[in-house]
C-alpha cells in the first residue's frame, strides 16, 4: 500500500508521538513555570513534524531540492529539541529515564530524515528524479515502510 498522505508517512507519525511526548515532559509544574524553555522546545518540536508536512510542489522544477531544503529544517529542530533536553535534564525539570526515552526518540527521528535525505540525492544524481510524480512516488514508497 502507498502512502497517500503525510500522515501516512512513518517519519512523520513518530515526530507527531515525540511532539506529543515533548508537550507531555513540559506540563509538568517545574517545566510549564520556565515559559521560554517550555515554548522554544514545543515549537521546534512541532516544527519538526510540519516541515516533514511539507508537500513537492509540482510547479516547482527543482522541487526535490526544495524539499530536501525542508527535510533539513526538520532535521534541526529535531537537533534543538535534542539539545533542550539537556537543559531540561540539568534544570531537573525532567528525570533521566524521560530524557533517555525522548533522547532516543529523537535520534529515530534524525536517522529517518538523513536517510531520505541521502536516497533523495542519490536518485537527483543519477537522474532518476526528473518530474514531480516520480518525485512524489519515490517519496511515498520510502517511508510506506
Amino acid at each position: 500500500m502507498k502512502a497517500a498522505s503525510f500522515e501516512d508517512l512513518k517519519v512523520w507519525q513518530d515526530a507527531r508521538e515525540f511532539v506529543k511526548s515533548i508537550y507531555e515532559l513540559t506540563s509538568s509544574d517545574n517545566f510549564r513555570k520556565d515559559f521560554g524553555l517550555k515554548d522554544q522546545i514545543q515549537r521546534a518540536a512541532v516544527s519538526i513534524m510540519n516541515n516533514i508536512a511539507v508537500p513537492p510542489r509540482r510547479d516547482e522544477r527543482n522541487n526535490n531540492k526544495e524539499f530536501i531544503k525542508f527535510l533539513k529544517y526538520s532535521k534541526g529542530s529535531a537537533g534543538e529539541v535534542r539539545s533542550m533536553l539537556y537543559v531540561a535534564l540539568d534544570l531537573d525539570y525532567i528525570s533521566k529515564n524521560s530524557f533517555n526515552i525522548n533522547y532516543e526518540l529523537s535520534i529515530k527521528i534524525i536517522t529517518q530524515i538523513s536517510n531520505f535525505i541521502k536516497y533523495l540525492r542519490r536518485y537527483a544524481i543519477k537522474g532518476k528524479l526528473t518530474k514531480a510524480s516520480s518525485f512524489i512516488i519515490l517519496f511515498f514508497q520510502f517511508f510506506n515502510l
